[in-house]
């Protein structure tokens, strides 16, 4: 049932935030610091270990997956957005320091991807 997955997915949202309100407060401030982040950590430990301690039937376990799996990808759309509100609000040094982070990151992709490729391959098949 997608119903374990939603309920997993507020357990997990409402203990998140419970932490982060308390991680600022613990640092003095008054924000939440860091909740969503703990959110999705607990979604993806929780979401592991249900397989291997509790036994649910396929489609329990297929509605678990997929709120974990929509549940990432939302929260960092949302996020990023806020970002991007955030640094217009901020004035013209935060987006221009936005872009240029986007431009390094962009291109930064080809040398990372040549990192991963081995160069022994040809050899060894010859």
């Amino acid at each position: 049932m997608i119903v374990y997955g939603v309920a997993l997915l507020s357990f997990c949202m409402l203990l998140g935030t419970y932490a982060g309100n308390l991680l600022g407060g613990l640092l003095g401030l008054e924000a939440n610091v860091g909740g969503v982040g703990i959110a999705m950590l607990l979604l993806i430990l929780l979401s592991n270990l249900s397989s291997k301690k509790f036994r649910l039937n396929a489609v329990s376990e297929s509605g678990i997956y997929f709120w974990s799996a929509m549940y990432i990808p939302i929260v960092v759309a949302m996020a990023a957005k806020q970002n991007v509100l955030a640094a217009l609000s901020s004035g013209w040094l935060a987006v221009v320091a936005g872009a240029l982070a986007v431009a390094v990151s962009f291109a930064a992709i080809p040398l990372i991807s040549r990192l991963g490729v081995d160069d022994n391959t040809d050899s060894e098949t010859q």
